[in-house]
C-alpha cells in the first residue's frame, strides 16, 4: 500500500480524527433519521393532536426557524468561531424532541418544531466549519463522502422504522427514541470542542441580520401560499412577498450571487440551482408514478431510495479522487442531474415504461453526489476565514430557498394544468424548465469556476487541528 493511500484511509479514522469522525456521522445520520421520520409520523400525529387544519405549520415551523438559527450560527462562528453553536445546537435539537415528544397540543408540537428546527439550522453550519478546521482541502471531499453515507441509512429504513413505531408504541417515540443517541453524539463532540484554537474574528467580516433570514423563509412561504390559491388578494400580498424575499436575499448573500459573479458568488449560485432543481425532481416523482403509472405508494418511493445509494455512491466516488478538478466535477453534476431531469419528463407519459423512473434517480443522486461535496470544498477554499460562517449560512439559505420556490411551482403547475390526478402536463412542464436550469448552471460552472480561479486561494484552506488525544 502506498503512502498516499494509507493517508486516504486514515483520513476518517485516525486516532487523532476518530473521534470528530464519529461524532459528526452520528449527529448527521440522527438529524437524517429525524427528518424522514417526521415526515411518515406526521398525518398521525397531527390527526392524534386535532391539528388538521395546521398540517403542513409543523413543516413550516422547522422551515422558518432552521433559516433563523443558519443566518444566526453563521454569524455568530464569523465572531467567535463554531463552539458556541456545536455545543447549543445539540441542546436546542435535544429540547425539541423532548417538547415534541410529550406535546399535549398542537401548540406545543410547533414549538417543539420551531426548536429542531433552530437545532438543526445551527449544526449545519457549525459542522461545515468544523470540518473546515480539523480535515484539510484533500481530506475534505473524504468526510463529505461519509457525511453523504450518513443520510442512505436513513433514507433507506427511516421511514420504515418510523412507521413502525407509530403502529407499535406511537408518534410520540419517533421524538423520544432518538434522544440516548443524540446525547452519545453530544458527547463525543464535546472533546473536540475544547481542543479548537481561540478564535481571532475579522471586524471587517460580513454580517447578516436574523430578521432579513425570518423576513426571507416567511415571504417564501407567503408567496408560494399565494401562487397555490390564485385571487386578487393573493396576488397583491404575493408581490410584497416576492419583493421582501428579493431584498433579503441580498443582504443574506455573498454580493454578486444573483447576478452569478465569478468565484464565491457562482458557488453559491450553483448551490441553489442543483438543489432547487434536485427538490422538485425528488417531490413529485412519487406522485408521478402512483397517478400515471398506477404504482402502489411503496413502489413509487423506492426509486427514492435507488437515488440515495446513487448519491452516496458518486460522493465516494469523488472523495476517493481529492485532487480532481472541483469546476469540472460541478458541470458534471449538473449534466446528470440535467439527463434525470429529461428521464423524468418521459416518465410523466403515460405510454414510457415506469423503470425509466429509476434511471432517472440513479443520475439525479449521481449528479448530487459529484455536485454537493464539490461545492462545499469549493465553498471553503475561496471563503476568507473570517467569513465562512456567513458564507456557509448563505449557501444553506440559498439551498431552502430555491426548494421551497421549485416545490411550490410544481403546485402551481399542478393548478393550473391538470391537478394531482392527472399530473403528468404539468410534471412535464416542470421537468423540462429544470433540465434547463440545470443546463444553466453547466454555463454557470464552467464561466465562474475556472481552474485558475480555485486554485489561487486552495492553499489558504490547508490549516487543520487535531483533537486531543
Amino acid at each position: 500500500m502506498t503512502h498516499i493511500e494509507q493517508r486516504r484511509r486514515s483520513v476518517l479514522w485516525s486516532p487523532e480524527r476518530r473521534r470528530t469522525t464519529a461524532g459528526l456521522l452520528l449527529v448527521i445520520t440522527l438529524l437524517a433519521f429525524e427528518s424522514m421520520g417526521v415526515a411518515t409520523a406526521m398525518p398521525t400525529m397531527v390527526a392524534d393532536l386535532d391539528g388538521g387544519a395546521l398540517y403542513s405549520w409543523p413543516f413550516t415551523a422547522f422551515l422558518v426557524a432552521s433559516v433563523a438559527a443558519t443566518v444566526l450560527s453563521g454569524r455568530v462562528c464569523d465572531r467567535r468561531g463554531p463552539t458556541w453553536s456545536l455545543l447549543s445546537g445539540p441542546w436546542f435539537f435535544l429540547a425539541g424532541l423532548v417538547v415534541a415528544g410529550t406535546a399535549p397540543t398542537m401548540t406545543m408540537l410547533l414549538v417543539g418544531r420551531a426548536l429542531q428546527g433552530f437545532g438543526t439550522g445551527t449544526l449545519m453550519v457549525a459542522t461545515s466549519l468544523l470540518i473546515a478546521l480539523v480535515y484539510d482541502d484533500r481530506e475534505r471531499p473524504v468526510i463529505y463522502a461519509a457525511n453523504a453515507a450518513a443520510w442512505v441509512l436513513p433514507a433507506i429504513v427511516g421511514p420504515s422504522i418510523a412507521g413502525l413505531v407509530t403502529e407499535t408504541v406511537g408518534w410520540r417515540w419517533v421524538f423520544l427514541g432518538l434522544i440516548p443517541l443524540l446525547l452519545l453524539g453530544m458527547g463525543l463532540l464535546v472533546p473536540v470542542v475544547r481542543g479548537l484554537p481561540e478564535h481571532t474574528p475579522d471586524p471587517a467580516g460580513r454580517r447578516a441580520g436574523i430578521p432579513s433570514a425570518v423576513a426571507a423563509a416567511l415571504a417564501t412561504a407567503a408567496l408560494m401560499w399565494a401562487a397555490q390559491h390564485p385571487s386578487a388578494i393573493a396576488l397583491a400580498y404575493g408581490g410584497v412577498a416576492f419583493v421582501v424575499v428579493a431584498v433579503s436575499l441580498r443582504r443574506l448573500l455573498p454580493t454578486g450571487t444573483l447576478t452569478g459573479r465569478s468565484g464565491l458568488p457562482t458557488v453559491v449560485l450553483c448551490r441553489a440551482l442543483l438543489a432547487g432543481a434536485f427538490a422538485g425532481f425528488e417531490s413529485y416523482l412519487p406522485l408521478t408514478l402512483s397517478q400515471v403509472h398506477g404504482y402502489s405508494p411503496a413502489l413509487a418511493g423506492l426509486p427514492l431510495t435507488v437515488g440515495a445509494l446513487s448519491w452516496s455512491a458518486a460522493s465516494a466516488f469523488q472523495g476517493r479522487n481529492p485532487d480532481w478538478s472541483r469546476s469540472a466535477l460541478l458541470r458534471a453534476a449538473f449534466v446528470f442531474v440535467a439527463v434525470g431531469l429529461v428521464l423524468f419528463a418521459v416518465v410523466a407519459w403515460s405510454g414510457a415504461p415506469g423503470w425509466v423512473a429509476f434511471a432517472a434517480s440513479a443520475c439525479g443522486g449521481a449528479g448530487m453526489g459529484l455536485g454537493m461535496p464539490s461545492l462545499s470544498v469549493l465553498l471553503l477554499r475561496l471563503s476568507p476565514v473570517a467569513e465562512r460562517g456567513f458564507n456557509t449560512s448563505a449557501m444553506q439559505l440559498g439551498d431552502w430557498i430555491t426548494s421551497a420556490l421549485t416545490i411550490g411551482a410544481g403546485g402551481v403547475l399542478l393548478g393550473v394544468l391538470g391537478g394531482a390526478r392527472e399530473p403528468s402536463a404539468a410534471v412535464a412542464v416542470l421537468a423540462v424548465t429544470l433540465a434547463t436550469v440545470s443546463v444553466l448552471g453547466v454555463v454557470l460552472a464552467a464561466r465562474g469556476l475556472g481552474a485558475d480561479t480555485v486554485s489561487s486561494v486552495s492553499s489558504a484552506s490547508s490549516v487543520t487541528v487535531r483533537d486531543r488525544p
